[in-house]
């Protein structure tokens, strides 16, 4: 029997502040200026789960931290456990690889599917560490329009497009892929002889009643599909690095490894990554519950803001995720002029959406205690106010 979920305190404000900490501590570096009230990078103001925490200080306790192996029971079995329980999926042990981040491994199976100058699709808006990475491995960026099918089979047909970068669920949007979508992503993509890399380290934060359908359902047996993925964006746990991966044919699999064992010498894993993710797949589902819970909270009280202050708006919350990303176009807003007035008036960083290709937009970063969120949406209203009044 289940034991009731025990209370967990997300209200309590944790100071940030001089911990190196590159959400509030080095805001000045994007936005030009200090001791902004931070809504940017996508990582939680929360402490992670106790039993995470419990384990970490177990692990330190020993007081041994040389070097160590991913691949070996605990770990496995604590990612194929997770992904049967929360996501009803199969996962075969021999199928999941480690990398020091999730990038790293998006990179790496980059070069292993793809050329210098071929293309590799994304949709748009997209994660900026998307382009920056294509870019720097000589591939070109094919922006595909959320939602547009037509688009996405033109580009994935076009005859140099090796990879499809997909983002399940989708950063900064929200938007969690049905079956059907991902059935017909699947279809396009065999039909056109195109790999898939797909990016799931949000996938435990969808928000019922939408369900999150891992790509190993779709990627078929022996195609080129890779999963990357971390516990670290559920369990805000980052700063401790690692992430893992599911990749489909065994020949990838012997060719990542070698890259990254032989090449990059990273195969001896960060051993505190270990002890976080495996703490949180066995022990932290109580906290993800109640974290999913508070922050469908901090969403809903974005939306009754927007949407009292700014009808037209019509905004409604994402399907995943602690990321409000807002389309302000309805309103004939001056990007720059808004940016200004969120910086200079209210003392608030707000992500602009230009920097995921979509300007008009902004992304507000809710993982945070209520009364900062409250401060946040007040202070978008506000600024909104006073931009649309300068321009009367």
């Amino acid at each position: 029997m289940r034991l009731p979920s025990p209370a967990y305190d997300f209200d309590t404000p944790v100071d940030r502040h001089g911990t190196w900490c590159t959400q509030w501590d080095y805001v000045e570096g994007r936005f030009g200026v200090p001791d902004l009230l931070p809504f940017t990078i996508s990582d939680m103001d929360f402490e992670t789960a106790p039993e995470v925490l419990s384990a970490l200080r177990g692990r330190l306790g020993h007081g041994v931290l040389g070097y160590s192996r991913w691949r070996q029971d605990d770990f496995l079995s604590a990612i194929v456990d997770w992904y049967a329980t929360r996501h009803a999926t199969e996962v075969a042990p021999e199928s999941i690889v480690y990398g020091p981040s999730v990038i790293y491994q998006i990179s790496q199976l980059l070069r292993l599917w793809s050329a210098p100058g071929d293309g590799v699709v994304v949709h748009t808006p997209t994660y900026d560490a998307f382009p920056k990475t294509i870019a720097a491995h000589e591939r070109r960026l094919l922006g595909c329009p959320l939602g547009d099918w037509p688009a996405l089979e033109r580009l994935l047909a076009l005859p140099d497009t090796a990879v499809l970068l997909l983002c399940s669920p989708h950063n900064p949007t929200g938007h969690v892929w049905t079956e059907a979508e991902l059935n017909r992503i699947a279809r396009l993509c065999a039909r056109y002889g195109v790999a898939v890399i797909s990016d799931e380290i949000h996938s435990d934060l969808a928000h019922p009643p939408y369900v999150h359908r891992p790509w190993a359902r779709h990627g078929g047996d022996g195609a080129r599909w890779a999963i990357v993925t971390s516990a670290s964006k559920s369990f805000n746990i980052p700063a401790l690095t690692g992430s893992y991966g599911i990749i489909g044919d065994s020949a990838t699999r012997d060719a990542y490894l070698r890259h990254l064992k032989e090449a990059d010498g990273l195969s001896s894993p960060a051993v505190l990554s270990l002890v976080g993710h495996i703490a949180a797949y066995r022990e932290g589902t109580s906290w993800l519950e109640a974290l999913g819970t508070y922050l469908r909270g901090n969403l809903q009280l974005v939306a009754e803001h927007l949407d009292t202050a700014f009808p037209d708006l019509n905004w409604t919350p994402p399907q995943a995720g602690y990321l409000a990303w807002i389309d302000v176009r309805p309103l004939g807003l001056n990007d720059e002029a808004l940016q200004r007035e969120l910086i200079e008036t209210q003392k608030v960083a707000i992500m602009p959406g230009a920097a995921y290709g979509s300007p008009g937009h902004l992304r507000l970063n809710v993982g945070c205690p209520r009364g900062k969120t409250e401060r946040g949406v007040t202070a978008l209203v506000e600024a909104v106010r006073a931009v649309r009044e300068a321009a009367l």
